[in-house]
C-alpha cells in the first residue's frame, strides 16, 4: 500500500496536518461563529418563548382567579336574591294566610249565626208544631178543645225540662 510507504509517510503526515490545520482555522473563523450565532439566536428565541409562556400562564392564572371570584360573587348574590325572594314570598304567603284565616273566621261566624238562626227557627217551628199536635191530640183523645196558649205553655215546660 502506497500510503504506508516509509519514504512518503512523513510528507503525507505533514500535508495532512497542514490541510487539517488550514481547514480548522477556516472553519474556526468563518463557519463556527455563524453556527454559534444561530445556536445563540435559537437559545434566545427559546428563552423568549419560555418567558412569554410563563407570562401568559401567569396572566391566565390571574384571569382564572378573577373569573372564579366573579363566579363566587355572582353565586353569593344569587343566593342572596333567592333568600330575599323566599322571605318575601313567605311574608306574602303569611299575609294571604292571615287574610284567608280572617275571611274563614268571618265565614264561620256568619255560618254559626245562620245555623243559630235556623236552629231558633226550627225550634220555634217545632214548638208551633208541638202546640198544634198537642191541640189535635187533646181534641181526638179527650174530645177537648185546648187553646193555643195553654198548649204552648205545656210544650214549653216540657221542652225546658228536657233541654
Amino acid at each position: 500500500m502506497p500510503q504506508f510507504d516509509d519514504i512518503t509517510f512523513a510528507t503525507q503526515l505533514f500535508w495532512l496536518i497542514v490541510t487539517f490545520t488550514t481547514l480548522y482555522l477556516i472553519l474556526w473563523k468563518t463557519a463556527l461563529p455563524k453556527i454559534s450565532g444561530v445556536l445563540e439566536n435559537r437559545q434566545r428565541k427559546i428563552d423568549d418563548d419560555l418567558d412569554r409562556a410563563a407570562a401568559s400562564k401567569q396572566e391566565a392564572e390571574t384571569v382564572l382567579a378573577e373569573y372564579e371570584k366573579a363566579v363566587a360573587d355572582s353565586a353569593a348574590r344569587a343566593q342572596g336574591m333567592i333568600r330575599e325572594s323566599a322571605e318575601r314570598m313567605a311574608a306574602e304567603a303569611a299575609a294571604q294566610h292571615e287574610k284567608l284565616a280572617a275571611k274563614l273566621a268571618d265565614d264561620v261566624k256568619a255560618a254559626e249565626a245562620r245555623i243559630l238562626a235556623a236552629k231558633k227557627a226550627a225550634v220555634q217551628n217545632i214548638s208551633q208544631l208541638a202546640v198544634e199536635v198537642a191541640q189535635a191530640a187533646a181534641r181526638r183523645l179527650a174530645d177537648v178543645e185546648v187553646d193555643a196558649e195553654t198548649a204552648g205553655s205545656a210544650v214549653n215546660s216540657i221542652m225546658q225540662s228536657e233541654g
